[in-house]
């Protein structure tokens, strides 16, 4: 398969490519790095993106920013960064490459594990989370051409813990080869519409 992955410098988008990169032809992107630079967050770069790649198999997202703070030092600015990066940023990807992905295609998103198990200062990433999760139930029964669309949520990855650790206290790290099988359950195999927790 030809698969686009963005965001594929990241702990999360390096467990991605490891494991379909054995299998599938990548073609990787973000924002400043990969073989096409895209901004998510605006519709047109994401038009571009497509344009320029051409048709794929599956499209996996494992982008996205969102703004951590105290919730009293929050403020709708600092919410909809979330929303309009991670979340809308994911939706962009999707509605515009419903004509852009083959028949039987997919897409996978990245949420994580702040909307069900909540630290201090990720009260706007578990709004993020939460809306990406509603988003792929809703949307897997109206994808047309047999496309598939879910989203992956995983904990900590292991690799994260020495930039992150402190910020996640009794959260168990999750190791990255099994993040990185996540990512080949939603691409390869046949389910839809779901959230694929790695914990």
């Amino acid at each position: 398969m030809k698969i686009i992955i963005i965001g594929a410098t990241g702990d999360i988008g390096t467990a991605a490519c490891q494991e379909l990169g054995q299998r599938h032809e990548l073609i990787t992107a973000g924002r400043s790095s990969g073989d096409v630079q895209v901004d998510m967050s605006d519709r047109i770069s994401v038009d571009k993106m497509y344009a320029h790649v051409g048709p794929v198999d599956a499209v996996v997202v494992t982008a996205g920013e969102v703004h951590f703070a105290e919730l009293v030092d929050q403020t709708s600015e600092t919410f909809l960064l979330g929303l309009q990066n991670k979340v809308m940023g994911q939706i962009n990807l999707v509605l515009a490459g419903l004509e852009k992905v083959t028949d039987g295609g997919s897409f996978t998103l990245t949420s994580g594990v702040l909307d069900r198990d909540p630290i201090r200062m990720g009260s706007a990433a578990a709004t993020a989370n939460g809306a990406l999760a509603g988003f792929v139930m809703g949307a897997a029964i109206e994808m047309p051409r047999q496309m598939r669309l879910n989203v992956v949520s995983p904990g900590l990855l292991d690799v994260s813990v020495p930039r992150y650790g402190e910020w996640f206290p009794g959260h168990n790290p999750v190791p990255s080869d099994r993040v990185g099988r996540a990512y080949a359950k939603s691409v390869e195999g046949a389910v839809t519409g779901q959230v694929i927790i790695v914990e």
